[in-house]
């Protein structure tokens, strides 16, 4: 119980020094908000399709789900987060972080409908930087092409980009999609089937954005904008501050407890 209060408290704080280096250089072509000011391990993404690209002003939607494994939280209601059904009404995208983020990675899912070789028809996003960090042979991935701690949300968003703009049809999981974009790359642009029904879902994804009230960059000059951030006020910090207040009394306490269970047997190499 100690150990997942240990990683609960340390990812928090990861996640909450990510978030702030976004709000302060934030990642072109994104934007980043909590679900809740009280809940680390949800946020809320919108994609914006980069101008020049195939992708140019669309608001894309993205969502976390949880892992199938040990590390899936509870909503704050104690039901477990469920993913798009629970979550249909939200205006922006879901990334859901497990509890020892970033030791694992965090899981992606789009909500707005994809036609592209590397995402399911569920929106499950085919990405290497999303894998589990195993030795899984069978994947044709090496080790080092997985996800590692020193990866990040600002890589994350990143890698989804560039994998926007530029597909790897060699392990496909839309094999149709991935057929038709090749199709199209062979032809150098004259079979426009592939381009044609990404027009039509950029076109489709302008409803959402007028619903959400966002205006969608389409200029390199409005898509590259970075945000100035006003001068911090006595309150400006405050949800850092409370997370970290209540977080450093809880390792306080937890220090306090091990130190007096040390003793000369201990040879401090146990797992943590």
């Amino acid at each position: 119980m100690a150990q997942h209060g240990h990683h609960v408290a340390s990812s928090q704080k990861a996640l909450m020094l990510e978030m702030k280096s976004l709000q302060d250089e934030p990642v072109e072509g994104f934007k980043i908000t909590l679900v809740d000011e009280s809940d680390m391990y949800n946020w809320e993404v919108a994609i914006f399709g980069p101008p020049n690209t195939h992708y140019e002003g669309g608001y894309f939607k993205s969502n976390g789900y949880p892992h199938p494994t040990p590390h899936t939280l509870p909503a704050l209601d104690g039901s477990l987060w469920r993913g798009p059904a629970d979550h249909a009404e939200s205006a922006n995208a879901r990334i859901k972080f497990p509890v020892d983020y970033p030791y694992s990675p965090p899981a992606f899912r789009f909500l707005t409908k994809m036609w592209h070789p590397n995402i399911y028809e569920n929106g499950d996003v085919c990405i290497s930087i999303l894998h589990p960090p195993v030795d899984d042979p069978q994947s044709g991935e090496l080790p080092s092409e997985r996800w590692n701690p020193t990866q990040n949300v600002r890589t994350i968003l990143l890698s989804v980009i560039s994998l926007l703009n530029e597909p790897n049809t060699f392990s496909p999981a839309n094999v149709d999609a991935s057929v038709m974009y090749r199709k199209w790359r062979d032809s150098k642009g004259k079979d426009r089937e592939y381009i044609e029904i990404i027009r039509k879902q950029v076109l489709a994804t302008k409803a959402d954005a007028e619903r959400d009230g966002v205006k969608v960059p389409i200029t390199l000059d409005e898509y590259c904008v970075r945000t100035q951030v006003p001068p911090t006020d006595d309150g400006s910090n405050l949800l850092y501050d409370d997370y970290y207040d209540d977080e450093e009394l809880e390792d306080d306490d937890e220090d306090d407890n091990e130190d007096c269970c040390y003793d000369d047997d201990d040879s401090g190499t146990e797992d943590s």
